[in-house]
């Protein structure tokens, strides 16, 4: 029988994948381009996106934590029902600092900025549901809550491998250039960043 470490350290790994999202944010490509509108649109929301993307590492670090320790089925219940629920609340407040930043100042930026803010709100209401799937697993049976567990953990994973396409297009070429150059958008890198000259 699968205990629920083993279940919850493959969530906390499917949850680290969904953090790339918020990263993608905060660490564009580096580069020139000097248009002032865009540059402040920059600013603005990167500025704005900050406290989302810290909530989103605080959640993700506590459920990393969670599986360290042989946590109780309660515990781990209550850590990760709490986790999806900052979640939610971070990414549409990430969409909520793109709606009200307004459309970029390039080619099809409100198209761009829609899509992106779209995906955001689809993927808070995703985090919501799996909060309320966790809230319901069973505690008492430590095999059914692993099970509950697993098929949470592959609903993560298939959320933090979809719905990053319209932020990534809206990241693209001068918007991600002038995203680049706010400091509030350089968080410490995810990776190390290509060295392509």
């Amino acid at each position: 029988m699968e205990g629920t470490n083993p279940v919850n350290k493959k969530l906390a790994a499917a949850l680290s994948g969904g953090a790339v999202l918020v990263l993608a944010l905060s660490g564009c490509t580096s580069s020139n381009g000097n248009n002032d509108k865009l540059n402040a649109w920059a600013k603005q929301v990167c500025d704005s996106v900050q406290p989302a993307a810290k909530k989103i590492e605080a959640a993700n670090a506590a459920i990393q934590k969670q599986t360290s320790d042989n946590s109780a089925p309660a515990d781990v219940q209550k850590t990760d029902a709490q986790a999806f629920q900052d979640m939610s609340d971070a990414y549409r407040a990430i969409g909520a600092a793109i709606r009200t930043a307004g459309a970029p100042d390039v080619d099809n930026g409100a198209q761009k900025q829609q899509n992106a803010v779209k995906e955001l709100n689809d993927i808070a209401t995703s985090y919501a549901t799996l909060q309320a799937q966790v809230g319901k697993l069973d505690i008492k049976d430590q095999a059914k809550f692993a099970d509950g567990l697993k098929g949470i953990a592959t609903s993560l994973d298939n959320l933090s491998q979809s719905g990053n396409d319209a932020l990534k297009t809206l990241e693209e070429g001068d918007v991600g250039k002038a995203m680049s150059k706010q400091a509030s958008c350089k968080s410490s890198p995810a990776s190390a960043p290509a060295t392509a000259s």
